[in-house]
């Protein structure tokens, strides 16, 4: 049974996690900033804000892309989370503590804030475009959706980053993780937007002033992040010492 641990705040506030702290900010927002650009450049490349499928492809291929060295750059400083979703779901399966995770949080939040604000500098005051469910879709239909996309992304993030066994399937972790991550948005995009992530959704949300239905990308992703933390750290991981999650 996986140990879920508060933590202490001397463990917390060591150099070590400080240094993490700073190395999830820093690849939060080199995500974001591709990220949310990606939308962006399409935006403006065609004058239209309405997605189509060759939008759908570029935006789904540039998050793959900047997942992939997002969670490379990071992995041996912090891990290379970049997502609460996988934060809470790591947390959950007794791979870090709580109250470690939290200090997470902030600093992803952080860094998606700050690269949506700089996003709106660099390209001139150009509106950021948020994430929300599409015409037809419920708020329900939404969370379902993201509730399984997430799933699927911190399965992944277990199977080929956090699960001790996983051998030499760890040198290609933050390459499967970043095409699950644009596998998923080319699958959920049309529907609710394929985020997967909160702190992908609540910078542009920030910057542009609009909540409307943030929420949705908030309870779906930790609902999905913590129920595949909860199976795979329960079912197959015997190792849960909060340092076994390294690449």
């Amino acid at each position: 049974m996986a140990r879920i641990a508060f933590g202490r705040f001397n463990d917390s506030f060591s150099l070590g996690s400080l240094k993490a702290y700073l190395a999830e900010f820093i690849s939060t927002l080199l995500f974001v900033f591709a990220g949310v650009g990606s939308a962006m450049a399409y935006n403006k490349l065609t004058g239209d804000a309405a997605l189509d499928p060759a939008g759908l492809v570029a935006i789904a291929v540039c998050h793959g892309f900047a997942l992939f060295v997002a969670v490379a750059v990071g992995a041996n400083i912090s891990g290379g989370h970049v997502n609460p979703a996988v934060t809470l779901g790591l947390a959950l399966g007794g791979q870090m503590t709580i109250l470690t995770g939290i200090f997470y949080w902030i600093a992803q939040l952080l860094g998606s804030i700050v690269a949506c604000y700089l996003l709106k500098v660099v390209t001139g005051g150009l509106a950021v475009p948020i994430h929300s469910v599409a015409a037809g879709v419920g708020a329900i239909e939404g969370v379902v959706m993201e509730i399984i996309i997430t799933f699927a992304l911190v399965y992944t993030v277990y199977a080929t980053a956090a699960d001790p066994k996983k051998g030499s399937l760890g040198t290609i972790a933050p390459i499967a993780i970043g095409f699950i991550v644009g596998a998923n948005i080319l699958a959920a995009g049309p529907f609710s937007g394929g985020s997967m992530n909160p702190a992908r959704s609540f910078g542009p949300a920030v910057a542009s002033g609009d909540f409307h239905d943030n929420w949705i990308y908030w309870v779906g992703p930790l609902i999905g992040g913590g129920l595949a933390g909860l199976i795979y750290g329960n079912l197959y991981i015997t190792d849960h010492s909060p340092s076994s999650y390294e690449f």
